[in-house]
């Protein structure tokens, strides 16, 4: 076989790979997959049956339910991080409120697994924001300069919140300026 005919075979799982990867990247992937890898073992160890040789070995608690409706609401907010990413701060900070009452309702959060990958993933989720899109984030040309990459050094950046006149007419819509006395306080009426 031609190298042409193993490049046209089958393209899917390149760019399959690659729209996940943008999905991906829009919302707090990995804070929503801890908490729901959280969930788990908060949910799953009180009903779990240890055997031993001869000998079973119940964990169950006296909050068995308060423990399973901890673990699915870890699950559901690792979900929401996912497909609501607006909500992202919300769900987090849910998280880490449900990890910290896991400690205490559930076999020390599914023994403590299931509390660190909960109030990790919680705190990913709150402190994940969508990044910029490349226009903003690229930097503008350089003005002026020789050609030789020197700048000239003519060009004053402007600031922020100066009042800048263009042939003679204040610029400043606020109408607060030096001119009218105000300089820079507002009237109440």
């Amino acid at each position: 076989m031609s190298a042409e005919a193993h490049a046209g075979r089958n393209p899917k799982p390149g760019h399959m790979r690659q729209s996940f990867r943008g999905w991906r990247g829009q919302r707090p992937f990995w804070g929503g997959l801890l908490a729901i890898l959280g969930g788990i073992p908060i949910m799953y160890f009180p009903y779990a049956n240890l055997t031993l040789g001869s000998m079973t070995i119940r964990m169950a608690t006296t909050a068995g339910a308060g423990s399973l409706i901890i673990g699915v609401l870890l699950v559901v907010l690792g979900l929401t991080m996912w497909f609501q990413p607006h909500s992202r701060v919300f769900a987090g900070v849910a998280a880490i409120l449900l990890a910290l009452v896991s400690l205490v309702v559930s076999n020390f959060g599914g023994f403590v697994i299931g509390f660190l990958l909960a109030l990790i993933g919680g705190a990913l989720g709150v402190s994940w924001a969508p990044g910029r899109p490349a226009d903003e984030t690229a930097v503008p040309p350089a003005q002026g300069g020789d050609g030789a990459g020197n700048q000239d050094p003519g060009g004053v950046p402007p600031v922020a919140g100066a009042t800048y006149r263009v042939a003679g007419a204040n610029d400043d819509v606020s109408g607060t300026s030096p001119e009218n006395g105000t300089n820079g306080r507002h009237r109440a009426g």
